[in-house]
């Protein structure tokens, strides 16, 4: 996913003006801007503090996640936690790189996500990060069998524990839904658009015919755009990690069913998590009826939609089972603190931490003692429907269908140009689809040469 051109890229099978630390990785690392390659455990009563650098929500914090830090800290008096967070993916992702690359300026502990994990893996990134391997109680086998794999490098090096999957529903408004003569029970809806995303595209012409003034069909074009790749074996990269995205049978149907929905007016024409908080201010406003609902999507939908909104959401299966997201902890070597960091990023993806992440926030876990736990199988969300939605049951059902793709090192930069110049240029601008994907082939050999 990523910046300019490189020489040749080391073969990846993953299962599938300059930023100062100041704006982006805020807090930087606590002490860690040492250039020592491994740090040293703490005597256990030295005060220190530990900074997380990560994007989006995680559901650790103490304000609207499961308190994970504040048990942390409970658990371990002389540690004090500091989540240094921004709302872009890809402008942390290039930070941390620019970061990296100085080696210095890092968190103790650095998320990765799932779409640029393919570039972390190369030797000139995954050099910087500490190899889980060589951790006291690491155990690859505790995650479900694609997620490590993913974070593992050409050498067998493991640079980063996994946080969550990204099984995908569709969340949707039910009293909308009833006002455009939509059924509004799960199941029912489920029905509409079973088995092709084209169908899902067709509701929304159906919803957009009676639909209540001022609501569009689904938020975004690159939200779409993402939940429908994520649901095809083809994808951005072939299984040699090389890039090939400009013939993809999937990136092509996931584009023209995106394009479709910007040229019928199906989109609220919104960005995802821009940082204007637009996107966010509009779930509590009503300004669309349905979201492309990865699990850790459940949680924003409820915290952006508030409680006003509560029992108006409900979630479908999606057309075809997909995964969008999902994330990694990784600790870079240059830490002060590397044995307190790779110690508090593995009780963050422990099965029990996971578990509490999703009662709290929706985030399915990618261990997979927590993912059969039955507290995540039989959850419901009293956020959702009248009643509770079964998310344990649709999402774990979803993980169940995932059928990964490969990925490689510069998914994350066509991802976003596409998502956030080419589609969005077509909504916000009235660019031709034509001239948007020219665009975007332009951009993305600017950016990655080729």
């Amino acid at each position: 996913m990523r910046t300019s051109g490189r020489s040749r890229k080391a073969a990846v099978i993953a299962v599938a003006g300059l930023a100062t630390c100041a704006t982006l990785i805020t807090g930087c690392s606590s002490d860690s801007k040492s250039s020592d390659s491994g740090g040293k455990a703490s005597s256990g009563t030295e005060k220190i503090t530990l900074h997380i650098g990560d994007f989006g929500s995680f559901g650790y914090d103490d304000k609207t996640g499961a308190k994970l830090f504040s048990e942390y800290e409970q658990l371990h008096p002389n540690i004090k936690i500091v989540e240094d967070n921004v709302s872009d993916g890809q402008q942390y992702w290039d930070s941390l790189k620019l970061h990296l690359q100085q080696n210095s300026g890092l968190d103790d502990i650095q998320a990765i996500e799932i779409g640029y994990i393919a570039e972390a893996i190369q030797p000139n990134l995954a050099s910087k990060f500490v190899d889980f391997k060589s951790v006291s109680g690491f155990n690859a086998d505790d995650w479900v069998s694609y997620k490590e794999k993913e974070a593992t490098t050409a050498d067998g090096k493991v640079i980063g524990v996994g946080t969550d999957i990204g099984p995908t529903a569709i969340c949707y408004r039910t009293d909308f839904f009833k006002q455009a003569g939509l059924p509004t029970d799960p199941a029912q809806v489920s029905a509409l658009w079973n088995g092709d995303w084209a169908k899902f595209v067709s509701v929304g012409e159906r919803f957009k015919s009676k639909a209540p003034s001022g609501v569009a069909f689904t938020d975004s074009a690159g939200g779409l755009f993402n939940a429908v790749l994520s649901s095809q074996s083809a994808q951005y990269s072939d299984a040699s990690g090389k890039l090939v995205y400009d013939s993809s049978p999937g990136v092509q149907t996931a584009w023209t069913l995106s394009a479709k929905a910007v040229q019928e007016g199906l989109t609220a024409k919104l960005q995802q998590f821009d940082s204007n908080n637009t996107w966010s201010a509009a779930f509590k406003t009503g300004k669309f009826a349905t979201i492309a609902c990865p699990s850790w999507m459940t949680g924003m939908v409820a915290s952006n939609s508030g409680p006003a909104n509560k029992g108006k959401w409900d979630i479908a299966q999606p057309p075809q089972a997909g995964n969008w997201g999902g994330s990694f902890l990784a600790v870079p070597k240059s830490g002060k603190h590397t044995a307190e960091a790779t110690a508090l990023a593995q009780w963050l993806t422990a099965a029990a931490q996971e578990v509490k992440v999703f009662q709290k926030f929706g985030n399915i876990p990618s261990n997979k003692a927590g993912l059969a736990d039955p507290a995540v199988q039989n959850a419901t969300n009293d956020y959702f429907g009248t009643s509770g939605a079964p998310i344990g049951k649709i999402f774990s059902t979803t993980a169940n269908n995932i059928q990964p793709a490969p990925i490689g090192p510069d998914d994350g930069t066509v991802k976003d140009i596409i998502t956030k110049n080419g589609l969005l240029d077509m909504e916000q601008r009235g660019t031709s689809a034509d001239k948007a994907w020219s665009n975007v082939k332009a951009q993305v050999k600017d950016k990655v040469g080729e």
